[in-house]
């Protein structure tokens, strides 16, 4: 028997890459369409890629209530939460409460302290629960994955920038200190409301660093995760840019040499880490480039040492709404559910 799934927040970019994922899997089925502004719409209105499917645009969005989440207990088995920060927290608190299986896609249960959360957020609706979220990179918490109920897909960000970056903090082939991190993100991550820095002639031809010097709320997700691969604390330098295309991020993060690292060493240490999972690990001089990875559910890591600064210079492209979202958040279910990483996700970008 397929299991049933919900989102709430179907109408959004991540929400729309949800309703694409869970259609060409072969486990799972919508069971709940859920929105906000556009409770009411049609889904072939509010996302037009599904008009004209059979069973599927004619399908009605459904207000969300937190207090009438019991009604979905019979009608699904697993919520993906896709709404803003606080408002993806109410949700999931009464959905778990109603026996329903959680990943949310907000920020609101990837940070394991409250306290952190709250200097980067505000307050916390339901911060009990952080204590049960499970931190849904699989590549590095695959165990903790299994059998969750509560899990927190990490961010796009904080995925672009772990993944290069945790296989040599835990080989010990960096130091921990002085990192910098640099990432390229398209628009898509801003979301699908308007807004004047998103707006096509602002961005289509020019890029620009935002949310500098320490004021990105990504950056505690970050530090948190490498801390744990380094078992030491981490503080890093991180900064992030709008780019003039719609999907894809491109990390590129500089790191102290240790004695007698190489760039070989780096490789080798990303691919015993990555044995399982969707991370490729480039080899013979290739570099990650997000037209490679757009539209799959893989990360593209690769390495280089520059000798004459000793400083290992780390990258990573993914889809931002793939890889930094919805397929990951999917990846994630997999793992949680005993099946395969890959079971249902577009492993192959849309390229050119």
């Amino acid at each position: 028997m397929r299991v049933r799934v919900g989102i709430v927040g179907a109408s959004g970019y991540t929400g729309a890459e949800l309703v694409r994922l869970v259609l060409g899997h072969p486990e799972l089925e919508l069971g709940y369409l859920g929105a906000r502004e556009k409770a009411g719409q049609r889904l072939g209105e509010a996302l037009p890629g599904t008009e004209g499917i059979a069973g599927l645009s004619d399908r009605r969005l459904e207000a969300f209530e937190p207090g009438a989440a019991s009604e979905l207990r019979g009608r699904i088995d697993v919520a993906f939460t896709a709404l803003p920060h606080a408002a993806s927290a109410r949700a999931g608190a009464a959905l778990l409460e109603a026996g329903i299986r959680v990943v949310d896609l907000s920020a609101d249960f990837r940070l394991a302290d409250a306290a952190v959360y709250e200097e980067w957020y505000g307050e916390h609706p339901a911060k009990a629960l952080l204590a049960q979220a499970v931190y849904g990179l699989p590549e590095l918490h695959r165990a903790e994955l299994r059998g969750a109920r509560l899990i927190a897909a990490p961010g796009c960000y904080p995925t672009s920038s772990i993944l290069p970056l945790a296989p040599l903090l835990s080989a010990k082939l960096i130091e921990p200190s002085g990192i910098v991190i640099d990432s390229k993100s398209g628009v898509s991550g801003a979301g699908r409301s308007a807004a004047a820095n998103t707006h096509f002639p602002e961005t289509s031809e020019g890029m620009r660093a935002y949310k500098v010097a320490g004021t990105h709320r990504h950056l505690p997700e970050i530090e948190q995760e490498l801390s744990r691969a380094a078992k030491t604390p981490i503080t890093v330098v991180f900064t992030p840019h709008l780019a003039p295309f719609s999907r894809g991020i491109l990390t590129t993060a500089y790191a102290r040499a240790r004695a007698g690292t190489t760039a070989e060493q780096c490789r080798d240490a990303a691919e015993g880490q990555y044995r399982e999972g969707l991370v490729t690990v480039l080899r013979d001089g290739r570099l990650p480039d997000t037209l490679w990875v757009r539209g799959s559910a893989r990360a593209h890591v690769a390495y280089a040492l520059d000798e004459r600064a000793g400083v290992v210079v780390a990258m990573c492209a993914i889809d931002n709404l793939a890889k930094g979202a919805s397929a990951q958040a999917i990846q994630a279910l997999n793992v949680c559910l005993g099946h395969p990483d890959a079971l249902g996700l577009p492993q192959v970008g849309t390229f050119p």
